[in-house]
């Protein structure tokens, strides 16, 4: 560019100070003329503290959505310190990363049969040389103050060997779901953590997420009229026969314990309800090798005592879908990638006035594997029962075993809420989890 074709740098920068002198020069007079507003209790945009956080004003207009407010994270040195129990896809993936938007837990110590990928790990992450263990070293991990809580991210057959170890430490325990391999070793995982006067908590990590929160408010509210039928599916393609997760001894099933509990435990915490009755059918193609110890795809509808019926279907050998749908008199409530770890969308369909019209409600987005952990931490902190308890992963197990059974004898199974939880909703469950900051 030429300087007869436009301003030099230099030429900009000069006229940009002579216009910033003379608009200071003219609110100095205006100035003068009149008294400068009173000074916000709040600064607009440097914020003040007020108790444990740092506190703005709403700066947007009437027309808009207020902000969230500022997060407030603990202090570092008060946060739960995690030991993550297995360095496979879903820690190095999800959960670890996931650790860095977490505002009451830190990542303290990683654990591995791999000691080569354990130290690589610890090194990423900042992880003390000495706190990396391998699976023979529980005793060394317990002498481990920094460490309070473990996370069991193994395969679903050693859920129980992992957890009765780490409540033998006295660590509290978030185990990924499948709880375990069936429901015997969820059993003896709850009466170790309650010997070890230790906390176990399921990491049904849609429980904490926002969008399927919001599909539990509207139904249980009866916003359009109570659930009268549900319709959930999840499933996705499987290739790679040599996974663990197409081994019965290491995954105890397929597709079922693996995503379909997805739509089982996601229904059974939308309505609060346990079924009374299941009826099922499982498939597998023949001749497919992957697919010789568990099965491919299994269907399964549950009955609840309030009327409504869920139907469910799960499978490994289709597109990646991942929906929940809530019919009822007055709309349709449908999320899309309701169990997918992001992407959630969520839309109502309902009569509004002489149309038929569908919202998008928007939310949103938290990082689940966050709010999950951060559940915990304060679990711990603060001596409460987590929102999923061991009781809940049990109960899914004593469900899916009674979807093997329907499926296996074609006929119905009847079943209902564990012995001695009492009646009324959530019967399995701890409080609500507190929203996320």
């Amino acid at each position: 560019m030429t300087d007869d074709g436009a301003l030099s740098r230099r030429n900009l920068l000069a006229a940009g100070a002579a216009i910033t002198g003379a608009l200071t020069g003219a609110v100095g007079l205006a100035g003068r003329a009149s008294a400068a507003p009173p000074a916000p209790s709040v600064p607009a945009d440097t914020g003040a503290v007020q108790g444990n956080r740092v506190m703005f004003p709403n700066w947007r207009g009437e027309g808009d959505k207020p902000p969230a407010p500022t997060p407030a994270p603990q202090p570092v040195a008060r946060r739960t310190g995690y030991c993550v129990v297995g360095l496979g896809r879903l820690s190095l993936d999800e959960i670890l990363p996931a650790l860095g938007q977490t505002k009451h837990a830190r990542l303290a110590a990683v654990m591995s049969g791999s000691p080569e990928k354990a130290r690589l790990v610890a090194q990423q992450y900042g992880v003390p040389e000495d706190a990396v263990y391998g699976y023979g070293d529980w005793d060394r991990l317990k002498a481990n103050p920094d460490v309070q809580a473990v996370y069991i991210v193994t395969p679903n057959a050693v859920h129980k060997d992992n957890v009765l170890a780490a409540a033998n430490a006295g660590k509290h325990v978030l185990c990924e779901k499948p709880m375990a391999a069936n429901s015997a070793e969820a059993r003896a995982m709850i009466a170790a953590c309650e010997r070890a006067n230790v906390r176990l908590m399921i990491a049904y990590r849609c429980q904490y997420e926002p969008f399927n929160r919001e599909v539990v408010r509207i139904s249980r509210a009866g916003e359009f009229g109570r659930p009268r039928l549900i319709q959930a599916f999840n499933g996705q393609t499987s290739g790679l026969p040599e996974q663990w997760r197409l081994r019965r001894a290491l995954s105890g099933g397929g597709a079922l314990p693996d995503i379909g509990i997805y739509c089982l435990n996601g229904v059974r915490a939308l309505l609060g309800e346990e079924p009374d009755r299941i009826t099922a059918q499982v498939y597998s193609p023949s001749g497919d090798g992957k697919f010789a110890e568990v099965e491919e795809s299994v269907s399964f509808t549950l009955s609840f005592p309030s009327g409504v019926i869920a139907q469910c279907l799960t499978s490994y050998g289709v597109h990646e879908a991942r929906r929940l749908t809530v019919h009822s008199a007055g709309a349709e409530i449908d999320l899309d990638n309701a169990f997918a770890y992001t992407g959630q969308r969520l839309f109502v369909t309902r009569r509004s006035g002489k149309i038929v019209a569908k919202d998008e409600r928007m939310l949103v987005h938290k990082n689940q594997f966050a709010l999950e952990m951060d559940h915990f931490a304060r679990c711990i902190q603060e001596g409460r029962r987590p929102r999923t308890p061991g009781e809940e992963g049990l109960q899914d197990h004593v469900l899916m075993e009674a979807i093997y059974e329907a499926a296996r004898t074609g006929a119905p199974v009847k079943v209902g809420p564990p012995a001695g939880a009492g009646s009324g909703l959530d019967v399995t469950r701890g409080p609500e989890p507190e929203e996320a900051g």
